[in-house]
């Protein structure tokens, strides 16, 4: 089966965390978060994959290669201007040629069992399927009204709360007819905004798909933190890296206090914990000591340095490795929002 990555965003919102480098290069345990969507396609079947891609192309290039080393046969095609996310399908026509085929981004964080949507797809004999997902604060996304059968009868974009009228969301996972890329004209168009919408008012066959398991869209810092404890606290199943590239200064942990312990240079403490902090709000953290999170299996603890202009990062986890990963991730969030 076939897939299409879109891997060209910007990323401006998540650049506290990349800096320079492309949102599907930034790591989650361990990996780039596109390596793990990459290995869930695998597992699922979908060997043949083409990357849309447009930032920072190179860096994605040269990591991923033509794909041997992670299972799969990888090819790109490159935007010389952005095309909206249908317009970068479209671009790779050449690709998926007269099959249908899957559309997930590089830079969500998922373990859904695509091949069962690709699978109810073709039942259905649908024009699109669209991977929807149950979330109790959908403002920030699309929203699609289904019957009882799943035929999408209407889609909301990115509502206020007096418009929510359900609670699923379009995840930006779609398994797509050719002939429903035939409606996109040449230059930039948007799914959500422009194709499901003509298709809507045309009468095609749009199913939703209610999925199982996990799915975030990692656009935010706050989104990519949860993303690092929600795989922590084993909410979403990922594989972690082999082995992780250590950046930072190792430090002993306090007494009675076991864990991976990193401190993170910064020019005003203060200030740094107090955007840590507002980060870690909506975490669920606490703070009568530092910032404490905690998890199932893991608590993360940061604190101001008494001595030097830095903060102090621990993490505990039944797995070593796992909580090595969530203190990097923690220290990549510091490094950056301390600069």
């Amino acid at each position: 089966m076939k897939a299409v990555i879109l891997a060209g965003g910007l990323g401006t919102r998540l650049r506290p965390v990349t800096g320079e480098h492309p949102k599907p290069m930034v790591p989650l345990l361990g990996r780039p978060v596109m390596e793990h969507i990459v290995e869930l396609l695998r597992q699922n079947g979908y060997t043949h994959i083409c990357a849309a891609l447009h930032y920072r192309a190179g860096e994605i290039m040269a990591h991923f290669g033509d794909g041997r080393k992670f299972g799969v046969e990888l090819e790109y095609r490159i935007e010389t201007e952005n095309l909206g996310t249908a317009g970068s399908v479209k671009n790779c026509r050449d690709f998926y040629k007269d099959e249908d085929f899957l559309v997930i981004s590089g830079d969500a964080a998922c373990d859904y069992d695509l091949g069962l949507l690709m699978q109810v797809h073709k039942e259905r004999g649908a024009a699109a399927t669209l991977a929807l997902s149950a979330e109790k604060i959908p403002l920030r996304y699309g929203l699609a009204v289904t019957d009882s059968e799943g035929h999408i009868r209407s889609f909301i974009e990115k509502p206020s709360w007096p418009r929510v009228v359900t609670d699923l969301v379009n995840t930006g996972i779609y398994v797509l007819s050719p002939a429903a890329m035939e409606r996109v004209p040449d230059g930039p168009f948007d799914f959500g905004r422009d194709l499901f919408p003509k298709l809507l008012k045309e009468g095609a066959a749009l199913y939703g798909q209610v999925m199982g398991g996990y799915w975030r869209d990692i656009g935010t810092p706050q989104d990519y933190y949860r993303c690092c404890a929600d795989a922590l606290d084993g909410k979403l199943r990922l594989t972690p890296g082999a082995a992780f590239q250590l950046t930072g200064h190792p430090e002993p942990a306090d007494e009675g206090e076991e864990g991976y312990v990193l401190s993170c240079d910064c020019e005003d403490r203060a200030r740094l914990m107090g955007t840590l902090s507002e980060l870690m709000l909506d975490l669920g953290a606490s703070f009568d000591d530092g910032i404490r999170l905690s998890g199932k299996d893991f608590e993360l603890h940061i604190s101001p340095s008494a001595v030097r202009s830095a903060v102090r990062i621990a993490v505990r986890a039944e797995d070593a490795e796992l909580a090595r990963a969530l203190c990097l991730s923690a220290k990549d969030v510091a490094e950056k929002l301390g600069m």
